[in-house]
């Protein structure tokens, strides 16, 4: 009989691992006192997961996603992405694998004010060495791709702020990364433009993207698949979402009916 937990994560084996962490640690001194952000952690995402990563603050959240993001490296334990270990790389392989394997999404967008949509969306290209046209052709695309195909000229000054973190999703997406990583994606947004940005990830995921999202906002939360709940550095829980949120509804779906539409479209 099985006991676990309505929504308990059951691991599937037969999907590619896209990330997996193993005892993953992280410790800082602060003067004399010994900071212990992360304490063993073990997480398994795989290929097509759209996982939700929630917490307090002092939860070690931040901590995890520069973990995941390639931004810092663990003081114990492995991290692999996308079958590569990269707990011990260096700083400069660490930028490699920042621009080839992680699309990230920021809460500032951080875009150039003065470039065009278009440009900021090459820039991974440029860093990485592609040819020009091969460039403008992927970043037009991926900019079609949000809704953004007739506001390929316009510069950041000149867009609305759904607008501009869609600029910032095309770029995350222009290297099609093995994940894409949103840090608070919805921070500076209002609630209209953030159930726009949400149905984004959304339709992105349907189309098969490994999504992760920090957030330390529920409703957020409840439109990703998995949810994972950080504590005092480790997991406190991870489960499945049983209700969400999804483009085109309003409030919460039962994932029965969710799976109905979908196996009903999967049939036509």
């Amino acid at each position: 009989m099985d006991e676990r937990e309505p929504g308990t994560r059951v691991e599937d084996e037969s999907r590619r691992t896209v990330m997996e962490a193993a005892g993953l640690s992280k410790t800082y001194q602060l003067g004399s006192e010994t900071v212990r952000a992360l304490r063993g952690v073990n997480l398994r995402i795989c290929e097509g997961e759209y996982v939700a990563i929630m917490g307090p603050s002092g939860s070690g959240k931040s901590t995890f996603m520069n973990m995941v993001g390639c931004l810092d490296t663990p003081t114990a334990g492995s991290y692999e992405l996308n079958g590569q270990n990269v707990s011990r790389l260096s700083e400069s392989q660490l930028a490699r694998i920042r621009n080839r394997e992680i699309g990230f999404v920021f809460q500032t967008f951080n875009l150039l004010a003065r470039a065009s949509s278009l440009h900021n969306v090459e820039l991974p290209l440029i860093y990485a060495g592609a040819p020009a046209s091969e460039r403008k052709r992927r970043a037009r695309e991926k900019l079609e791709m949000v809704g953004l195909g007739d506001r390929i000229g316009h510069k950041p000054p000149e867009l609305s702020g759904g607008q501009r973190q869609r600029v910032a999703v095309a770029r995350a997406l222009v290297n099609n990364p093995a994940i894409l990583l949103a840090d608070e994606p919805t921070g500076n947004l209002d609630s209209k433009t953030s159930v726009e940005i949400m149905e984004v990830f959304g339709r992105l995921n349907e189309q098969g993207q490994t999504i992760v999202v920090v957030t330390h906002e529920h409703d957020i939360a409840e439109y990703a698949k998995r949810q994972i709940h950080l504590r005092d550095g480790v997991i406190e829980r991870d489960f499945m979402n049983q209700e969400r949120r999804i483009p085109g509804r309003e409030g919460l779906v039962p994932i029965a009916e969710i799976e109905q539409v979908a196996a009903a479209a999967g049939e036509h």
